[in-house]
């Protein structure tokens, strides 16, 4: 029987997209990776990583490229996986914004704070138990000017990471990871690593929902 496909695409208006590309080639169900920044690129595939970067930056390029409504219907459809400032994009909503706030796609059932961490000074990399995904192995973790989740708004949301330890004046259990139905979010960076096991659970989780 012949190994199930995907076509997988990252969002490449503003952020860390090529590291993503990069986990992503040789995982074998993927057909092809594509940077995904206009709407037809966006129909052409199965699956996007919307990547960490700047979300208020990321929002206001989407809103000029006419991309904010493609990916809104994208997003409550398809599997996506937001990291980091994909993560906010996801949200339904978030506080910590710039005066005005911004713009999101929504389509995750929680509140987010932006810039939980502080400054990129405070950047740091951490130990995770992801037992949902990974079982009993750790996974290390970068987070960089990172946002947590704040609130789950819905018991469509499942919690599949935290943290391990109190992180200046963030505590120990903040929720850093949720998974509802076909949308996958973290508020760290594993493309920042060499580990690609949580790109290998998105991509299955992806297949799950091809047609």
């Amino acid at each position: 029987m012949a190994t199930k496909q995907i076509n997988m695409g990252v969002l490449a208006l503003q952020g860390a997209f090529l590291e993503h590309i990069n986990m992503l080639t040789g995982i074998p169900e993927v057909t092809s990776v594509i940077t995904v920044r206009t709407a037809e690129e966006l129909n052409s595939v199965d699956a996007l990583i919307i990547p960490g970067g700047e979300s208020t930056a990321m929002a206001l390029i989407a809103e000029r490229c006419n991309m904010l409504e493609p990916l809104r219907a994208f997003v409550r459809a398809k599997p996506t996986w937001g990291t980091c400032a994909g993560m906010i994009m996801l949200a339904d909503e978030a506080t910590g914004a710039k005066k005005g706030g911004q713009q999101l796609l929504g389509g995750l059932d929680i509140c987010v704070n932006r810039n939980q961490f502080g400054t990129q000074k405070e950047s740091f990399e951490t130990m995770l138990h992801l037992p949902e995904i990974l079982g009993e192995e750790l996974f290390s973790a970068v987070f960089i000017r990172a946002p947590v989740i704040s609130q789950i708004k819905s018991d469509k949301v499942k919690v599949v990471g935290r943290l391990e330890r109190q992180i200046g004046e963030t505590k120990a259990e903040t929720i850093v990871a949720v998974r509802q139905e076909h949308l996958f979010a973290t508020a760290f960076h594993p493309e920042l690593t060499r580990d690609n096991r949580l790109h290998q659970f998105f991509v299955s989780m992806a297949l799950t929902y091809k047609q």
